[in-house]
């Protein structure tokens, strides 16, 4: 029941930029390190840059280890789980890169996503996908989805923008393993 693909199709990217939740997959060269999974949503955050790439918005969060797994190895998959509808899984193995405001290319590159929703906003991720695949999804469970949560947006509306460059430096700099993650001053 499995298929790999040479691409992402438009009515792949159609079904995945409609999904209200992925998730992201990396980890450390070392076999000591921790592998993280962090599950992602909010409508107009992810999308299918072409045949081959896509990016997600990174928002200011408690860590930072899919920055500083991407920095150390590049090493990324994104998964997919259709939760209503038909099942399936569809996963996107490639090689990530992590955009900061201040890089090459952001601001180009951040026109492929909705204006609002910049306070806060960290990097784009950028995976150039290597592979493409679906599986079944039998075993993934039915479940609504009801709405965003706004929690993210309404606390970084109560920051001015100074204290996210602080944040990143007393929270964001390395992984749990002691990786480098949001760059030092």
């Amino acid at each position: 029941m499995s298929a790999v693909y040479e691409s992402i199709s438009d009515k792949l990217a159609t079904w995945m930029t409609a999904q209200p939740v992925f998730f992201v997959g990396s980890a450390p060269l070392s076999g000591d390190g921790r592998v993280n999974i962090s599950p992602k949503g909010m409508a107009g955050t992810f999308a299918v840059t072409g045949p081959t790439q896509v990016a997600y918005l990174d928002y200011t969060g408690s860590g930072a280890e899919t920055i500083a797994h991407l920095r150390e190895n590049g090493r990324i998959v994104v998964m997919f789980c259709a939760f209503d509808g038909p099942p399936n899984i569809v996963r996107l193995h490639g090689t990530g890169k992590v955009l900061l405001p201040a890089d090459a290319g952001f601001e180009e590159l951040r026109t492929a996503f909705p204006k609002d929703r910049t306070l806060g906003q960290r990097s784009i991720v950028v995976v150039d996908v290597e592979r493409v695949s679906d599986s079944c999804g039998y075993a993934v469970p039915f479940m609504q989805f009801e709405s965003d949560r706004e929690v993210l947006d309404r606390s970084h509306e109560r920051r001015d923008p100074e204290y996210f460059d602080g944040y990143w430096q007393d929270k964001n700099t390395a992984s749990i393993d002691g990786l480098p993650a949001m760059p030092t001053r």
